[in-house]
């Protein structure tokens, strides 16, 4: 997180971006244009953050997102009930005293859960989404140099878990959200 930034505001502004490029997308043609993630449309891109999500929030720590229609019925939709239910769980003060319990991660502070694995991972997939439907694909510089960062010294944890895909060489003298970019497995080219 961006110094003095509470996950609640981080969240927010990430995702007002990505609810921009949803809503950016002109036609249902351009949703079915394929994405950066091999096998997955843009429409996918958003399928994925709206049903990941509230499954492992429910599991964890007992909270269910509201839900909206289907994302084939109508993604702009699909998205914003469940991103405004995110930011509401975390725009509650009591989520400062909960905790999400997972196998793999065991338990964390409720909104630390969430900027960590969400609130990146809709960063992450803004470029996706961009970059399939024609739209301004770049990123925070100083956010992708934290991620960057912080994913690095997980490298062959990041790899095994199936999430990433191989890194893409790129020049040393990148920019950091190529190299960002990169180290995720998508061909910033």
């Amino acid at each position: 997180m961006i110094a003095n930034q509470t996950p609640a505001d981080e969240y927010r502004e990430i995702a007002d971006r990505f609810t921009e490029i949803v809503k950016g997308v002109p036609d249902d043609a351009t949703w079915n244009r394929q994405s950066p993630v091999p096998e997955w449309t843009a429409r996918d891109v958003v399928r994925h953050l709206v049903e990941w999500f509230p499954g492992f929030l429910a599991d964890g720590a007992g909270i269910t997102l509201p839900q909206g229609p289907s994302v084939d019925e109508d993604p702009v939709a699909a998205w914003r009930t469940m991103s405004d239910g995110v930011q509401a769980v975390l725009d509650d003060p009591a989520s400062a005293d909960k905790k999400l319990v997972n196998r793999h991660i065991g338990e964390v502070e409720l909104p630390m859960a969430i900027a960590r694995f969400f609130t990146s991972d809709v960063f992450m997939h803004t470029w996706d989404l961009a970059r399939a439907t024609g739209q301004d694909e770049t990123l925070d510089p100083e956010r992708c140099a934290m991620l960057l960062e912080g994913m690095q010294p997980l490298d062959d944890v990041l790899r095994s878990s199936g999430q990433y895909g191989p890194k893409v060489e790129v020049p040393d003298d990148a920019d950091v959200q190529t190299k960002m970019l990169a180290f995720i497995g998508r061909d910033p080219r």
